[in-house]
């Protein structure tokens, strides 16, 4: 076994693989960029090594930092993690050309898997169903709209590297280019890769994949399948273990697939066959993923073992630990996925400070931050994963539940709330649900808050905060009853508090307290009659959690505003007009919504633009976001160029009055 580690990561991945480390006494050194100087994956190593700027291309993409990283610290392996550098067959070639071991699979086969057209061919000659489509892959556009108009109808675009559904595009009808324009610049911009492949788009289809662990040395065995159809923009966010509703000759069909298709590989290290299966039963291959899955801890769950120490083992010339026979699994396992991102705004991501963090108890928690440290804009945001394992899936659903109903999480926007009411959906509960579900329900899952639980939650964090503070004696907030105030106020014994949400003003009228409960009544926008509502509160230093009616809530007060997170959904409640939308506000300038870079410019100087075109492209942590034109008017001024790194709020556009454009 290994000495020493270099762990070329961060986040949750890297401590995952930390973990491990410690347990089999295995010293692991640490690297971090600018960004992450603080950052939670740096404790306990051995060594930290800092390897450049903030942008990963400077940092975690850059390979040769990493290997003198691992060299100058006395290494004998690296372990890639996921994402970054883990499936870049040059950079596993660089890590065994240094005299290191590179805890992953050979350098030809993550060369060959990565190329999605090579990865295609290699499994057909094994007898892999694959997706009908082209064989071909390009990334110049002109070829690929011939593709498209060869392939069919709907089809699917799908970059030849990288992973997680980066990229990819359905067109549905006409000549694609602006799907496929944008498809190369995103695998350009992403993998620096822009081919394209061309494929049939299955509709609806569940995603499954099988976990397979290979030593090298003529061993391959799977460690049984996981269900991955709960995604938003192809990217996975729930994960569970075993699959649900798939019929036992499907599933052995698909193991089978799984196995010959390692074997054709002479597979080492861990591994993830991936298939889509269609409303008809049958099912094609996808991709192999040459590296540890995000959602690994589901397999780990149902079948006890501990994957990463597989990998080091295999990766240090052991043969596998265990025969197919000796490999059990059992009971159910769901992971879910919390993000720094706005379910409401397109899942945008939401980088930020992180207040407060209260995870819930005998729960398995991934997690990348911890209280009071930053979710950076530079990278993919995920935050943590919740991980829980039951006796069946109906006991490991209901654990979930009751996982996200006891996190709470301050200052930064997450998808805990949207999480929490996915797993209500009745075709998620019922195990039918497919990859587009998400997508097509969003407007069905999002999560929906009353407006009058909003205000009384947030009446009620700044009176059980006002109540941890010193006052004098005489204040009423010590009295043991109101009534000496009832003659000031009869409606608000307790006193008044006006809040505005949105730019809507609500007053909480504070009629009793006994312990941690409160009876607010919350006066209407207009002539119509209170509502009451009755709030448990209580306080944990400068956190304050409690519920409203059924739902929890958590919250941080300042003098001026209340953070407030209920059911998962973040708030934030000011005791003062609130601002106004930066991207959208009707002015003259559209702004960047985040921090990110310039990836495409829609218009030049003096173009006429409607309210809501896209002007410019910004692309941060993974995803493009769009920034429109607030109002109808003439551009007058672009601000930035493309490629420009820009702030939130920075100004890329600035429009002419709408005079202007009636006299061009």
């Amino acid at each position: 076994m290994f000495e020493r580690v270099l762990i070329a990561n961060r986040g949750e991945i890297a401590r995952r693989v930390a973990r491990t480390c410690r347990r089999k006494g295995i010293d692991y050194v640490a690297v971090y960029s600018d960004a992450d100087r603080d950052a939670p994956h740096l404790q306990g190593a051995a060594g930290r090594v800092p390897i450049g700027p903030a942008p990963a291309a400077q940092s975690y993409l850059a390979g040769d930092k990493l290997i003198r990283a691992a060299l100058d610290t006395g290494c004998d392996a690296v372990h890639p993690g996921y994402g970054f550098l883990s499936e870049n067959a040059a950079f596993a070639d660089a890590v065994e050309s240094a005299g290191l071991a590179f805890v992953g699979p050979a350098p030809k086969t993550i060369a060959d898997m990565g190329d999605k057209a090579t990865a295609k061919a290699i499994m057909a000659g094994a007898g892999v169903p694959v997706v009908p489509g082209s064989s071909e892959a390009s990334d110049d556009a002109d070829t690929i709209a011939a593709l498209l108009a060869q392939t069919g109808y709907p089809a699917l675009l799908k970059p030849v590297a990288g992973g997680g559904g980066k990229g990819m595009a359905v067109v549905e009808s006409g000549d694609g280019r602006d799907e496929i324009e944008s498809a190369i610049r995103t695998a350009c911009s992403s993998f620096g890769d822009g081919r394209l492949l061309v494929e049939r788009f299955v509709r609806d289809p569940r995603h499954i994949e099988v976990q397979i662990f290979g030593d090298g040395q003529g061993n391959v065995v799977h460690l049984f399948e996981r269900e991955c159809s709960l995604q938003r923009r192809h990217q996975k966010i729930v994960e569970e273990a075993p699959a649900a509703n798939l019929p036992g000759d499907l599933r052995d069909a698909m193991i089978d697939a799984a196995l010959r298709g390692a074997r054709a590989l002479a597979y080492r290290n861990a591994g993830t066959f991936e298939f889509i299966v269609g409303a008809d039963g049958g099912f094609y291959f996808l991709e192999v993923n040459t590296r540890l899955q995000v959602e690994h801890p589901v397999t780990e769950e149902i079948t006890g073992l501990d994957l990463v120490e597989w990998q080091l083992r295999v990766a240090a010339g052991e043969a596998l630990p265990l025969t197919q026979a000796q490999i059990a699994s059992r009971g159910h396992a769901i992971e879910c996925r919390l993000y720094a991102e706005d379910p409401a705004a397109g899942f945008r991501p939401s980088p930020g400070r992180v207040a407060r963090l209260c995870w819930p108890p005998n729960v398995r928690v991934e997690s990348a931050v911890e209280n009071d440290t930053t979710v950076p804009p530079d990278y993919d945001p995920m935050i943590a994963k919740l991980v829980v394992h039951a006796a069946d899936r109906t006991a490991a659903i209901a654990a979930m539940t009751t996982a996200l109903d006891a996190t709470a999480i301050t200052g930064i926007t997450t998808n805990l709330g949207f999480l929490r009411r996915l797993l209500e959906a009745p075709e998620v509960v019922a195990g039918t649900a497919s990859t587009g579900f998400i997508d097509s329900g969003l407007p069905r899952i999002m999560p929906t808050v009353d407006p009058a639980d909003v205000i009384a939650a947030a009446a009620a964090a700044v009176v059980c905060a006002a109540r941890a503070e010193p006052h004098p004696a005489s204040s009423p907030w010590t009295g043991p009853t109101p009534f000496d105030r009832v003659t000031l106020d009869a409606q608000a014994p307790l006193g008044r508090i006006a809040f505005s949400v949105e730019g809507k003003s609500r007053i909480a009228h504070l009629k009793a307290l006994h312990g941690d409960c409160a009876n607010i009544e919350i006066q209407p926008e207009d002539t119509g009659e209170p509502v009451s509502r009755v709030v448990m509160a209580h306080r944990q230093d400068d956190l304050v959690t409690g519920t409203v009616g059924r739902q929890r809530w958590c919250a941080q007060v300042t003098p001026r505003a209340v953070d407030l997170t209920l059911a998962g959904t973040r708030l934030l409640v000011d005791r003062i007009a609130g601002g106004q939308d930066m991207a959208g506000d009707g002015g003259d300038e559209a702004k960047s919504p985040m921090p990110g870079v310039v990836v495409a410019l829609s218009v030049v100087a003096g173009a006429a633009v409607s309210r809501g075109d896209v002007v410019a492209v910004v692309e941060a942590m993974k995803f493009e976001n769009p920034v429109v034109a607030p109002r109808d008017g003439v551009v007058g001024e672009i601000c930035c160029a493309a490629g420009d790194q820009v702030r939130a709020g920075q100004v890329l556009v600035r429009l002419h009055e709408e005079s202007g454009m009636a006299a061009s």
